[in-house]
């Protein structure tokens, strides 16, 4: 016992204060000088949460900015055996874990390729709008990426091209410091300052 007590005791001690005492301090600490990151950066319109800046979400109408595409997936209901695609299922976070050598992923990326060359001839197609990201769940696109959507989206929605130019232009993150990550636009907020313009 004069052994066992003094290890039972710690392990108490230790699970109280890394099980519960750290990570409420820390959830408070949180709470108090990040809120809404806490809160997971939640996106409301008319007081309604309408998406998170963290989490993409499938975008598919030529009247909007398209996200980077998604390798989620979710069982399929009909065959719980089997997997379905479901771009941006936020509960199952996932890459397509395909090698780069493999077919698949270059099948993929070259029907990606195809009907974006169709939309927008003779233009370098950005790389992020034919492969997926790591998560499945990103939510930012390059700017090269969301240039490229401008014509298309320009005509859906019969506004002039250099308008919607300026409205990416104008959502453009730099750089953390000038030197933290590359630059990028975030889809959802991108997305609903184009429906702010007021031409639907």
């Amino acid at each position: 016992m004069q052994h066992i007590r003094p290890a039972i005791v710690m392990i108490l001690v230790m699970t109280l204060l890394t099980g519960l005492v750290y990570p409420l301090a820390i959830t408070g600490i949180a709470q108090l000088v990040f809120p809404w990151q806490a809160h997971g950066s939640l996106i409301r319109r008319d007081g309604k949460v309408i998406g998170s800046a963290l989490i993409g979400q499938n975008f598919s109408s030529d009247r909007y900015f398209h996200p980077r595409p998604s390798a989620t997936t979710e069982p399929d209901p009909k065959d719980a055996s089997k997997t379905i695609s479901v771009p941006y299922a936020a509960d199952n976070s996932v890459g397509s874990n395909l090698a780069p050598t493999s077919k698949a992923l270059a099948d993929h990326v070259r029907a990606r390729a195809q009907a974006l060359a169709a939309q927008n001839p003779g233009t370098p197609i950005p790389a992020d709008l034919v492969t997926s990201s790591a998560s499945g769940l990103d939510p930012d696109i390059t700017p090269a990426g969301a240039l490229f959507q401008v014509p298309r989206i320009a005509h859906a929605r019969d506004l002039p091209e250099d308008t919607v130019r300026r409205l990416v232009m104008a959502h453009i993150t730099e750089p953390l410091f000038g030197v933290i990550g590359t630059p990028h636009v975030n889809v959802l907020k991108l997305n609903l300052a184009l429906d702010a313009l007021g031409r639907h």
